[in-house]
């Protein structure tokens, strides 16, 4: 069996230092606002080459903490992809704003920059570009747009941890820039973290108000707030992993750099592209396939794990129905949904992993059973 994701491998490698720093929490007993929190709050702004890190409870929460800070709410627009998890578009519904999708580049599925300007209204206020599957978007693009328009930037990097846009880590290129730690994610917790990085110190500070239910001291509320903090727990994991994750993420572009020679004489695949700005991390290794669902079940019944992301672009979900989008209305996103495929992708995967995975896709498209 080669599982799409295997955090079973990774996890082994680190119980004991894992373990060590539990111990430590659990001997403190600081479970919620410990010292663990700070530590990891300065550690991860240093490695996203930042001047401030917020730590929250999850990736969900950064994007609506980071709204919230940029002064976004009822009645206001933001513009964003609807080829993207749904967190990113409810994080603007849940402060009381109305998303609104365009398309996104046939290339690294992000925001197609030339979209933007279409549908920006005097009622919209901000941009969230995806830095899908890894790659960021085309930030210097957007941001000329955000410029001219007075729109804010709040960059959804939950899978592009360590990733670069023009050889600058991401967190140092966008006003406000958010980030998950889901277990899978290429710096992943034990359970549901997230942050939000930036330069702007106001925004921290509202950012870290309204992570404790809006409170400035002891039953002192400044205004309403969420439940949103990351437990003792996760930063101090975090904290073990973040030494870890620019090798993890070398061994992913080296893992990608295998995949790509051998598919690259596969007619009916597409490989990842190298967007030039970007220096990936491969958070997902996912490929454009024809007859894709075949190609699923066929590599299932080889024992190969694979993934489909996002099948049912946003625009089309049930529960975004009331904004009135319909078929059709975003082509190059139904596309995607119709043919990407995603292959495993972790740093302990082999070699010979790759190669079998590979081999699969090579028979299926050559008729063997």
């Amino acid at each position: 069996m080669i599982p799409l994701i295997d955090l079973k491998r990774q996890t082994r490698q680190l119980e004991g230092e894992i373990q060590r720093a539990i111990a430590e929490i659990l001997a403190d007993c600081h479970f919620v606002k410990g010292t663990s929190i700070e530590k990891f709050e300065e550690a991860f702004a240093r490695y996203c080459e930042v001047a401030y890190a917020s730590a929250v409870s999850s990736g969900t929460a950064a994007l609506q903490l980071a709204l919230l800070a940029a002064g976004v709410g009822e009645g206001d627009e933001v513009v964003t992809s609807p080829y993207t998890f749904i967190a990113t578009a409810e994080a603007i519904t849940c402060v009381g704003a109305k998303p609104v999708f365009v398309d996104i580049l046939p290339g690294p599925f992000t925001l197609d920059p030339e979209k933007i300007e279409e549908v920006i209204t005097e009622r919209t206020k901000a941009v969230i570009p995806v830095d899908l599957y890894g790659q960021s978007a085309d930030l210097e693009a957007i941001e000329q747009i955000a410029q001219v328009h007075h729109l804010t930037i709040i960059e959804d990097a939950c899978q592009a941890t360590g990733a670069e846009y023009k050889g600058r880590r991401l967190g140092s290129v966008s006003h406000l820039t958010c980030f998950s730690f889901y277990p899978s994610k290429n710096l992943g917790a034990l359970g549901d973290a997230g942050a939000v990085v930036t330069k702007d110190l106001k925004a921290v500070e509202q950012i870290r108000i309204r992570r404790d239910h809006g409170q400035t001291g002891p039953y002192i509320h400044e205004t309403e707030g969420l439940n949103a903090r990351m437990d003792s727990i996760q930063a101090a994991v975090l904290l073990v992993k973040l030494q870890y994750v620019d090798g993890w993420n070398a061994t992913r572009r080296k893992h990608a750099r295998q995949y790509d020679e051998l598919l690259r004489d596969i007619e009916p695949v597409t490989t990842p592209p190298i967007m030039e700005y970007a220096n990936s991390v491969y958070a997902l290794y996912t490929i454009r396939a024809q007859d894709r669902d075949r190609l699923q079940v066929y590599l299932r019944q080889r024992g190969i794990g694979t993934g489909v992301y996002y099948p049912i672009p946003l625009h089309l979900q049930p529960a975004y129905q009331y904004l009135g989008y319909k078929e059709y209305d975003f082509p190059v996103t139904e596309t995607a949904a119709r043919e990407t495929l995603s292959l495993p992708m972790y740093p302990e995967l082999s070699e010979d992993e790759i190669t079998c995975v590979a081999e699969g896709i090579r028979d299926f498209y050559q008729g063997k059973e």
